[in-house]
């Protein structure tokens, strides 16, 4: 009973770190408010706008301490707060963020999720297990040297590989392969289906088409990914994730992308394709 109990734990969370990459953007800007209209004013430097967030006076620094430690505020890491959608919003709007985000050295390297909020795309399995806080889910952005399955040769890909870890010896990672105009790769061309399966949303609802566009406003800002392969690693026991990935009835499902909103040397807010806003926090060990 135990085994069994542990096993639909482990599939729960498998399944969350599978789904989680795959996020949906909401609108760059709504027009439901005044402060958003004159923040938006303000952001593209209209003459005579006026910012009510004062951006002159409240520096990055602030703006991000405040981010974090409202965020430390909440018991859970899935929050639908107000207060923090709006800190959030201030630091997207803001001339902070290190521009053409998805290039950056700066995106480089492990950041551990802090935040996520409860979005109707999202499958509620995702919902569920991201919610767990008692396991530390990282997301790492990193160059590998891999073998070409075309042509045989090296090459430098860009991998973002979700990590789920369950204990201090227990993790599982999924690698996907990415794409921006820095790395890019032929193979992941544009998402045809939304992977809602016979019009239920089980796996969560991805935009496409023209929904789906990036904003010619933000260069550089996305990463498009597909999944690729995944392993468990109990105290070097690997185990392969039972999912393939490389299937071509699979592969659309598994295709994905990532708009970067904004970017610091410790912070990174991200909403992509499927249901929610990431906040997370570059690892102590990679700063």
């Amino acid at each position: 009973m135990k085994m069994t109990h542990l096993n639909t734990t482990l599939l729960l969370i498998c399944t969350a770190a599978v789904l989680a990459l795959q996020t949906e953007s909401k609108p760059f800007l709504s027009y439901n408010s005044p402060r958003q209209t004159l923040a938006f004013g303000s952001f593209f430097n209209f003459p005579g706008s006026k910012s009510v967030t004062s951006s002159s006076t409240t520096g990055k620094l602030e703006l991000e301490n405040l981010l974090l430690s409202t965020i430390n505020e909440n018991d859970k890491r899935l929050d639908n707060s107000n207060a923090i959608n709006d800190i959030v919003e201030q630091l997207e709007l803001s001339s902070y963020g290190i521009s053409q985000p998805a290039i950056s050295s700066q995106v480089k390297g492990k950041w551990k999720l802090l935040h996520t909020n409860n979005a109707d795309t999202a499958s509620p399995i995702q919902r569920k297990a991201v919610d767990a806080s008692k396991y530390n889910i990282y997301q790492d952005i990193i160059i590998r040297n891999v073998e070409d399955q075309t042509t045989g040769e090296n090459v430098d890909r860009l991998i973002v590989s979700q990590v789920v870890k369950f204990g201090e010896n227990a993790q599982l990672a999924v690698d996907a392969l990415a794409s921006t105009s820095e790395y890019p790769l032929e193979e992941l061309t544009e998402r045809k289906g939304t992977g809602k399966i016979l019009g239920l949303n089980i796996l969560g609802v991805s935009k496409v088409g023209d929904d789906a566009q990036e904003d010619d406003e933000r260069p550089d800002s996305r990463i498009d990914f597909v999944f690729d392969e995944g392993n468990f690693d109990f105290n070097g026991l690997n185990i392969p994730y039972p999912v393939p990935f490389r299937l071509p009835l699979f592969r659309d499902a598994v295709k994905g992308w990532i708009d970067i909103t904004y970017l610091s040397d410790r912070i990174r807010i991200s909403r992509g394709n499927k249901g929610t806003t990431f906040v997370l926090v570059k690892d102590d060990d990679e700063a």
